[in-house]
Parts: structure tokens; C-alpha cells; sequence
């Protein structure tokens, strides 16, 4: 059974959490307070630790530079109200791997869960397929019926971004953010025509897609 760390102030969202946790099958460790949060994470060593950002003894964002400076690589998910500062360049500064803005919807937060767990499990076969395409990511290889496909540094990053956030609405600036980074600043456009390539490597008819969809208003949805 997978242990799941909960560090939040707010009894009871931290209680529906965990109730929620429970009937899904993972073991649930509750914590109100940010000082014995960061000590049950470096005592349990929990499979994923969810955190507030604002902590009694000891904020969110002290937990994970604590614990990342302690070696400790446990899977980070962030929990933050809509009103803080969260973005990707403060995630990887404080070592967190994802984050969820509150109010969020419990299918929400269990499908992040089970992605993060899946993507850093230690056996974890790096290999995606989706359609005829297959991605091998240790060997950072893309093919279709077998052949190896010619993708840009960029194309390729998309890619897997993409495959990293299934089913899930991407803004724009949400994917220049994490895969361009902030010292390029390539206007969206760069992702809209970034897109319309993958479409023509990998889809099987680019002109109506089937995985990377346009979210009319949003952005972007990849569908495996």
C-alpha cells in the first residue's frame, strides 16, 4: 500500500483528503502543522507528500527546499490557493513536482497522484505509445511503424510535456513557461506552430486531430 503524506492546516479539507486517499487504497498520514510535516517526511519517507503552501511552523515552500536539500526525493505536490504566486520557476526552485490550485475537484487531484506516482516510480518503463507512434524517453528516441521520426530539441520537449499532463487543459503560457522556460520569451504563437508539427509527425490525419487537441479559449489538451 503506497503512503501518502498530507501536510494542511485545514482540518477539514485535510480530512476529505485523506478520506478520499483511503477509499482509493493509499495509506493516509495526516498533518496539521508544517515543522512535523517535514519530520514525518523524513521519518516515513512517504511515496508522495501533499502540501499547503502556507503552514503554521514551517511554510510549504521551506518544506520542499528542506526536504530536497536533505536528498530526500519523495514525489511533491503543492496545494495553493488561487491568490499565491505559483508558477514553474518557483516549482523548480523549491524542488516540487506539481502543483493544484484549491478549490480542485477530487478526480482532479487523484488522476495528479497516480501521474506523479507513475512517472517517478523506480520502475517506471519510460516508454510511451499512443496511436502508431512510440516515444522511448531514456533513449530519447520517436518513431511511427517502427521508423525513427526527425523531431527538433523543441518538438521533442513538447512532446513530452505533452505526455507528462494527459487529459489535462494546457494554457499557452503554461506550456511556453515549462517548456521554452522564461529566458527565450517566444511569443504563443511559437506554441501554436510547435503544435501543428507534432500534429503532422504524429498524427494520423493532422487536419482532424485526435490526441492534440485544441481547447477553444485555453489552449491545448493531449489525449493519448
Amino acid at each position: 500500500m503506497q503512503t501518502v503524506l498530507v501536510i494542511d492546516d485545514d482540518e477539514s479539507l485535510r480530512d476529505t483528503i485523506g478520506v478520499l486517499l483511503e477509499q482509493e487504497g493509499f495509506n493516509a498520514v495526516l498533518v496539521e502543522d508544517g515543522r512535523e510535516g517535514f519530520e514525518k517526511a523524513l521519518l516515513l519517507k512517504p511515496d508522495l507528500v501533499l502540501v499547503d503552501l502556507r503552514l503554521p511552523g514551517m511554510s510549504g515552500v521551506e518544506i520542499c527546499k528542506q526536504l530536497r536539500a536533505a536528498r530526500i526525493l519523495t514525489p511533491i505536490i503543492v496545494l495553493s490557493a488561487v491568490g499565491d504566486e505559483v508558477d514553474k520557476v518557483l516549482l523548480l526552485e523549491i524542488g516540487a513536482d506539481d502543483y493544484v490550485v484549491k478549490p480542485f475537484g477530487t478526480r482532479e487531484l487523484l488522476a495528479r497522484i497516480r501521474a506523479l506516482l507513475r512517472r517517478t516510480a523506480p520502475d517506471a518503463h519510460k516508454v510511451f505509445h499512443f496511436s502508431d507512434a512510440e516515444i522511448d524517453l531514456d533513449r530519447r528516441m520517436v518513431s511511427r511503424h517502427g521508423e525513427e521520426l526527425k523531431l527538433t530539441p523543441s518538438e521533442y520537449n513538447l512532446l513530452t510535456y505533452f505526455l507528462h499532463n494527459p487529459d489535462r487543459p494546457l494554457t499557452r503560457d503554461m506550456i511556453l513557461n515549462s517548456v521554452w522556460g522564461y529566458q527565450s520569451f517566444p511569443n504563443t504563437r511559437t506554441v501554436d506552430a510547435h503544435v501543428v508539427k507534432l500534429r503532422q509527425k504524429l498524427e494520423p490525419d493532422p487536419n482532424m486531430p485526435r490526441h492534440f487537441l485544441t481547447v477553444h479559449g485555453v489552449g491545448y489538451r493531449f489525449v493519448p
